[in-house]
């Protein structure tokens, strides 16, 4: 930033009275600024404009002396003057502002955001020095991230992690200590309840104002959900006097004095050695739990406690899960699908299982969901498909006696990462054609449906059949069945307990299976666990049959050959 340069012993004796000490602060002040920035302005203590430097007239139109007099207001844009008598009151506090994105308004309009550095003398506590520097990438984070609040102008959720990891980093390398803070106004939705439209505007912008003001850089804050935030900020800010500053802004303006109650919990992020990466995906862990506790019986203060024990446990997580990806260290077990009429086997599904390959239906629920929840599925769901390739490879390659369908979670199919890694493996792997398919899982993750499609044509296009899993699980099934053109679409096990046992349940699975005939897509049913199912789901018309009648998951595939149960095919 633009720091101050303090005159010596002898320079101040050289200077008499304040003023000629004020003009030498000044024009060091100039000197250096202009080493940085391009912009320069000098405030009084009622935030007027004394002095003016820099390409004024072009970025402003207007010249540096007629500005000299106006309040600073007139020339921030109107969406930033909030976050400036912030930023402001900060100085007053701190001493200095340091490399936070404000807008001024020009004549054609707002400018881009430019840097803004300054600083208050505890010699001329009246007086503020500001820069402002224009560059094309004054904001780094702009560059990776565009999910913002559309009411509060601030990052959303879906980029506080990553963005505010790569400020950490970037700012205990330079030996600055900073802290993560979750901060929670509970009551906010009521009390704008009480306001008129105009006031309860204002109102979010002062909020957002002040998070953004104390914030790294001005700008390391977003909303987590309707009344949690989460910001990066230097260790020394005091949080009890931050909260009662935001409690005190809510009271000015609510119309029965009462305000909110404000709340604010640190996340230990001290620099132990643990990477941008895995610092980000350890903040989204806590991020969620916290979303999580929200409306249930803890408070945020409740959890503050609690939440370096969670760090630490979401980074030892992370850590802990990219070892069993680098290390392929889990287990394939296999359940057959069955053809409902014939009893033969149409592909094996591979399923994933942790801990002793002996155990194999051991639900690994728990840890794919982390997996999803942390941003490392889709590194996961190309191992299981490497090992899937090498399972396939100890058997004679002129055969097609086992085809295994993998799953792929709905997060992978948006992954760039996952999507060109699974082709160069496949290019690498030709033989496998014939022999491997696909299963996408937890498809209510997929949100861009074209995206979705240009992976699963692209999959089919190379010869690779696509399954959509959990069919007729939610209302956005069939949205997903016009959007997505799939070879077969598993029928969710609870969908289909639900249609067996409903007095209108065959006509509604009868319409589904030929719906799905019609377009030329293979139905298969799941967890097809007594006779009566099976029975039941073959007059329906689906085509293939999946569950315990037929065996529990299996690490020996040998254990489906012979199939069990094959007599209830004999008899037909």
């Amino acid at each position: 930033m633009v720091g101050p340069m303090i005159a010596d012993g002898a320079d101040i004796e050289a200077v008499s009275g304040q003023g000629g000490r004020l003009r030498t602060e000044r024009d060091r002040f100039v000197a250096l600024a202009f080493c940085w920035a391009d912009i320069l302005f000098e405030l009084d203590a009622a935030r007027n404009i004394v002095f003016a430097g820099g390409p004024v007239l072009s970025v402003l139109g207007r010249s540096p002396e007629s500005l000299t007099g106006g309040p600073i207001d007139s020339l921030v844009a109107p969406s930033d003057q909030a976050l400036l008598r912030q930023l402001l009151r900060v100085a007053e506090e701190r001493g200095r502002i340091d490399g936070v994105r404000v807008r001024l308004e020009g004549a054609q309009g707002p400018t881009p955001p430019l840097s803004l550095a300054g600083y208050q003398l505890d010699d001329f506590k009246q007086h503020f020095f500001l820069a402002f520097r224009m560059s094309a990438a004054n904001d780094e984070a702009d560059t990776v991230f565009r999910a913002r609040d559309a009411e509060t102008g601030l990052y959303d959720q879906s980029a506080f992690p990553e963005l505010a990891a790569k400020r950490i980093k970037r700012l205990q390398e330079t030996g600055e200590n900073v802290k993560v803070s979750m901060v929670s106004m509970g009551g906010f939705a009521k009390l704008r309840s009480r306001l008129d439209a105009a006031t309860g505007r204002s109102l979010m912008d002062t909020v957002s104002a002040c998070l953004r003001a104390h914030s790294a850089d001005g700008d390391t804050v977003a909303r987590i959900d309707q009344d949690r935030y989460g910001l990066v900020h230097d260790a020394g800010l005091d949080l009890k006097v931050f909260e009662k500053e935001l409690e005190s802004v809510t009271r000015e303006v609510d119309p029965v004095g009462k305000g909110i109650s404000v709340d604010a919990a640190t996340i230990s992020v001290e620099d132990g050695g643990i990477g941008e990466e895995d610092m980000a995906k350890s903040l989204l862990f806590v991020v969620n739990r916290i979303c999580e506790s929200h409306g249930g019986q803890y408070t945020l203060k409740s959890l503050s406690n609690n939440l370096p024990e969670l760090m630490t446990q979401a980074v030892e997580s992370v850590e802990a899960f990219k070892t069993v990806i680098a290390k392929s260290a889990f287990n394939l077990a296999f359940q057959p699908i069955v053809d409902v009429h014939t009893g033969g086997i149409h592909h094996y599904e591979a399923l994933v299982r942790f801990g002793p390959a002996s155990k194999g239906n051991s639900s690994p629920f728990r840890q794919i969901t982390f997996a999803e929840e942390v941003g490392l599925i889709d590194r996961f769901d190309l191992e299981v498909a490497k090992k899937a390739i090498a399972w396939l490879a100890k058997w004679p390659r002129n055969t097609r006696r086992y085809r295994l369908a993998v799953n792929v979670s709905g997060h992978s199919v948006g992954s760039d990462f996952y999507v060109s890694s699974l082709h160069k493996l496949l290019r690498e792997n030709p033989w496998v054609q014939g022999k491997l398919m696909f299963e996408i899982t937890e498809s209510s993750r997929m949100t861009d449906l074209d995206r979705a499609n240009d992976f699963i044509q692209g999959l089919r296009k190379v010869g690779y059949p696509v399954c959509l899993d959990d069919f007729g699980a939610g209302a956005a099934s069939f949205q997903y069945l016009s959007a997505l053109e799939v070879d077969i679409v598993k029928l969710d096990g609870s969908a289909v307990r639900n249609t067996y046992s409903g007095a209108k349940g065959r006509a509604f699975l009868s319409s589904l299976a030929a719906l799905c005939k019609s377009l030329g897509v293979e139905t298969i049913a799941e967890m097809v666990e007594k006779r009566d199912v099976l029975a039941y789901v073959r007059k329906c018309g689906i085509d293939f049959a999946q569950g315990y009648l037929f065996g529990e998951p299996s690490t020996n595939i040998k254990d489906f050959d012979p199939l069990p149960r094959a007599d209830l095919f004999r008899r037909r």
